[in-house]
Formats: C-alpha cells, structure tokens, sequence
C-alpha cells in the first residue's frame, strides 16, 4: 500500500479520488477551491494498491479553516474519508488514512483529532472513528460529534447552532460550496425541475470558511431551504428533488 498526497500540481493525473472525471464542471471547481484552501493546510491524501488502484482516500484540515459548521481551532478537523471498495472496509485501510491526519496534526502542534459523523448520506458513521481512539462529545440532527486528543487539558470542539441560521432564507434557497463536487451536477437537476413547476430557487456558493461555519444545517455544503426551513443537507438527485418540490407545495407525489 502507499499513500499520494494530492495537491493543485498533481490534480489532474491524481484526482480526487470522489470524483475522477477531470472533463466535468464538478472536478474543475473542487480543483479551484482546492488550490486556494491548499494554502489553509487542507490534505487529501489516496490510499493506493502496488498496481495503483485507488482503494480510499481522506480529506482534513486544522479546525480553523474546516468548511462545517463547528468550533474546533485547536484540532485537525476531517471532512471526508471513504474506502470505496465493501470487501476492503474491515483490513485497517481506514485507520491508515486516519493516522496520516494524525501525523498531520501532532507536526502542526495541534491537540488532537475531530470529525462529524452520520449514518445518513455523505459522511462516514462512527463506527470506523471509534475503533481509533474518538470518543462522541456531541449530537444533533443526525450528526455526530466525535474527537480524539492527546492533550486532556485542552477545550473540546463543538458544533454551532446551525438551526439558528435557517430562519433568515425566504423562500427557495440553494446554499453550497464547492467543497463536494458533486453539487454541480444536483444543482443542474434541481434548476431545471424547479423550472418546470415555476419554482423560482436562489442560488448561492459559500466562498469563505467562515460563511461555511455559518451554514445552515450540520454538513454546511449543501443545503436547501424553503422559507426557513431545512428541506435536505446533501446532495440529491433530480427525482428527490421532485418529490420535495411536490410535498412543499402540496402536489400528488404521483
């Protein structure tokens, strides 16, 4: 096994390991934000096989500059970790990836590790984070808060109260950053739905990580919104959409 750092100079032959086609919008844009959250010490970093499958990767970054809508200035915080392959889950390549975050961190003289976990879409469940030493601090929604430290004098993270946010969106709202790449392809899907049923959405892309910090819901990357509320926090496809689209204004869902 070894381990590729990506970075803005080894993109495009690399990847990004979530999304490999470097034709699509999606891989453009997260190499665009990539190259300038490069500088803030946000990682990815490739676990490959000795033919150079990629098996799994992880993306992190010190809590300071984390694109979530936490508090955590004195941990290395991760945003995403995926081994691709079911078979492949259960030989320790997680706890790789995981220990190279680590490594990470101890050089930079943080205390410790954290992560937000799920066990709906788009986020690890803690099952993996539990097996290398993190411990839960926190809950809501369906979020999990969990960190690891080395220094147990040190303040723990803690998520911001991002149902606090919600209220200001009225109306439809698309809120996004192009820390996923797969938000381009959604947002297409649900423009052109909303299209079709004369539902005026206003989009937005969260530039900054402190706009990202105030984000409205716990995964802050992605959200839609209808008058104040939280109608879906990840990516989703057109046909979900259709069906939220339907419930909210009070449609036959058939």
């Amino acid at each position: 096994m070894k381990i590729v750092e990506v970075t803005p100079e080894n993109a495009i032959t690399e990847t990004f390991f979530c999304i490999k086609d470097t034709k699509r919008q999606g891989f453009k844009d997260k190499a665009n934000w990539y190259e300038k959250r490069y500088k803030e010490g946000l990682r990815i970093t490739i676990l490959k096989n000795d033919e150079d499958k990629m098996i799994g990767f992880i993306e992190y970054v010190p809590g300071k500059y984390a694109w979530r809508p936490i508090d955590a200035d004195n941990y290395m915080f991760i945003h995403c970790t995926y081994i691709y392959s079911k078979k492949e889950r259960s030989k320790g390549f997680g706890s790789m990836l995981i220990l190279e975050a680590e490594k990470e961190a101890k050089a930079l003289g943080l205390d410790g590790l954290c992560a937000m976990t799920s066990k709906g879409g788009w986020l690890a469940n803690k099952t993996l984070f539990e097996k290398n030493g993190f411990l839960q601090i926190e809950a809501k929604d369906r979020f999990e808060l969990l960190s690891k430290t080395w220094n147990d004098h040190t303040k723990k993270p803690k998520f911001h109260n991002w149902t606090n946010q919600q209220g200001k969106y009225k109306g439809w709202h698309l809120v996004y950053a192009d820390q996923c790449p797969w938000s381009e392809k959604s947002i297409t899907a649900i423009l052109n739905i909303a299209m079709d049923f004369g539902v005026d959405i206003k989009v937005s892309k969260i530039e900054t990580v402190n706009e990202a910090k105030m984000a409205p819901s716990g995964f802050g990357v992605f959200n839609l919104l209808h008058n104040g509320k939280l109608l879906d926090d990840h990516y989703l496809s057109g046909t979900r959409f259709r069906t939220i689209l339907k419930k909210e204004l009070n449609l036959p869902t058939r």
